[in-house]
């Protein structure tokens, strides 16, 4: 009689142990599913490039932005000054070179434009380029001197976010562990010029560079949209070193009212880390150098 009860007392406690169990196991798993809708939600409410960040945590170990160059805002006073000197010495030489491009005036009946007329427009460009190549690349090298970025570093939201990436999509612009994309929105020319760490310069009349860089878009040399933008990428591996991201306002179009005072953005994407920063030029500014940032291996960090 007391060995059934003593047997009865033991499969009713390893009973309620195994629903005990069973019950912590259900929570546990009802704990995690919350936690990864919860994860879910929060990604779905973050701008677009904090997503492709976190899914790009694998490359980002591999590689990753050890520093960002100074701005223009993070100076001090004597800093500032300092670099309003050295501005003016860039601002005289780029006048000195007689870089400023000619207007160009586009009528309002020249709302569709043929293919002819848009070879014409590359013509003049070449036609320039030949002429200037060794002002534009003078001028180039003082930018390149400068230290302190002119961008305002600013938050964008998942609106503007996704339509920059509209505009990329909608040019065929390719994306990459490096990627540099500037937009704007009007019809003036905006070139972007990217100085690598090799020393080669990507812009408009270096396309590719040695370093496995590429320009694949290059608008409103005629133009066409105001809603342009200009990409440049390393699709599967970039070099380590300084990369330096100066725009030029090569050329105001006189199309549909547009003004000869140019508000941009600028969006850095290093291995999934994204930066954007908006600025602001005038047509006839020289070269102005927005921000640099450093690429170096996890295990050469200092």
């Amino acid at each position: 009689m007391e060995e059934n009860i003593l047997l009865a007392v033991i499969i009713t406690s390893g009973s309620v142990f195994f629903f005990l169990m069973l019950f912590l196991i259900n929570r546990f798993r009802k704990q995690r599913k919350l936690k990864q809708q919860h994860r879910l939600v929060s990604a779905s409410r973050a701008p677009l490039s904090s997503m492709r960040a976190q899914r790009s945590d694998r490359q980002s170990a591999r590689r990753h932005v050890v520093s960002r160059g100074l701005q223009l805002d993070q100076l001090s006073d004597n800093a500032k000054q300092a670099f309003e000197q050295r501005q003016q010495r860039r601002v005289a030489q780029y006048s000195d070179l007689q870089l400023v491009m000619d207007e160009l005036f586009i009528p309002e009946r020249d709302a569709v434009e043929t293919e002819d007329e848009g070879d014409e427009s590359q013509d003049d460009r070449s036609t320039w380029i030949a002429e200037n190549q060794g002002n534009l690349d003078a001028h180039a090298h003082l930018v390149a001197q400068e230290e302190v970025g002119t961008g305002i570093s600013v938050r964008v939201s998942e609106e503007e976010d996704r339509e920059l990436m509209d505009r990329l999509a909608r040019e065929g612009g390719k994306s990459g562990v490096v990627q540099i994309s500037l937009a704007w929105d009007d019809y003036n020319d905006l070139d972007m010029h990217v100085f690598c760490p090799s020393g080669e310069r990507i812009y408009f009349n270096n396309r590719k560079s040695a370093c496995n860089g590429e320009l694949d878009v290059d608008m409103n040399v005629r133009p066409k949209s105001k809603k342009p933008i200009e990409n440049v990428v390393w699709t599967d591996e970039a070099p380590d070193g300084e990369y330096k991201i100066g725009v030029h306002f090569y050329r105001h179009h006189r199309k549909r009212r547009t003004k000869k005072t140019c508000q941009f953005r600028l969006r850095v994407v290093t291995y999934g880390q994204a930066k954007e920063y908006s600025g602001e030029l005038t047509h006839g500014d020289p070269m102005s150098m927005i921000t640099s940032f450093v690429l170096v291996k996890p295990d050469e960090e200092e």
